[in-house]
């Protein structure tokens, strides 16, 4: 019995690894913090997957909340959790530093570092007293090349992608694997969350090109994760065909 725990899975790239690990018989604790979305996937994995849901329901920026929810599972659970993925994380805002707002910012810090760091934190011990597991952080193109008006958020994914590197340094000893899944344009929520909702903005983003689909994310971290006991993947940066780096996109006229 194998269990994987994904944080932000009620949308995206968490909801679609959620469904696809249940699809190969993987148990799974799934964390976000919209209840009424959790409770819908895990009735809709029960029922067609033969595997066990766990919801918590929580947002990984509040430490206490994300040691509560983590603490609250039974130890036959937590022995049996093998896979990490670090997936919670957002984009809010987009424009010059110098008019930034402060409280996006520390949202962005808070969700895609901290909240990083937190759920991590309570997770690792489980995998250490098994000397084996895996992590698998959900970073972005941003964690490896800034780009005009992404500032604050490509700072918290280049964070990402040196905890990543620092992670497997310091577990490398315990026989746990850390790989970094660096996404390009994938049209999932993100854009309509960086733009606050505005959807015709949001739509704009992905107009004249095929971005990447959430899937397309879930079956790297499944790749990754179903690689033998010997083998890691430590870095994998996806984009779509028509994307070459953060801003040079080639769209059909």
């Amino acid at each position: 019995m194998k269990y994987a725990l994904i944080t932000g899975a009620t949308a995206g790239f968490g909801k679609a690894c959620a469904e696809l690990f249940a699809r190969n018989n993987w148990n799974l604790i799934l964390t976000g913090r919209r209840e009424e979305r959790l409770n819908t996937l895990k009735a809709k994995i029960e029922k067609e997957c033969n595997i066990e849901v766990i919801t918590l329901c929580f947002d990984v920026r509040n430490q206490n909340d994300v040691m509560n929810a983590i603490g609250s599972l039974p130890s036959k659970i937590t022995s049996s959790i093998e896979l990490l993925i670090n997936n919670a994380g957002l984009a809010v805002g987009k424009g010059p530093i110098d008019q930034g707002n402060t409280e996006d910012w520390e949202r962005m810090i808070d969700t895609n570092v901290k909240g990083l760091l937190y759920v991590s934190k309570e997770i690792i011990p489980f995998l250490k007293s098994n000397s084996k597991g895996h992590i698998i952080n959900i970073a972005s193109i941003a964690g490896k090349e800034v780009y005009p008006g992404g500032n604050v958020y490509c700072a918290s994914k280049h964070a990402v992608d040196a905890l990543s590197q620092a992670m497997r340094i310091d577990l490398v000893s315990h026989n746990i694997k850390v790989t970094n899944i660096a996404p390009g344009a994938a049209e999932t929520e993100f854009s309509l969350v960086r733009f606050k909702g505005n959807k015709n903005t949001a739509d704009s983003v992905y107009e004249g090109y095929s971005p990447l689909l959430a899937n397309d994310i879930a079956e790297t971290a499944y790749f990754v994760a179903s690689r033998p006991v010997h083998v890691n993947i430590n870095d994998i940066v996806i984009m779509p065909t028509a994307q070459a780096t953060p801003t040079i996109l080639h769209k059909s006229e």
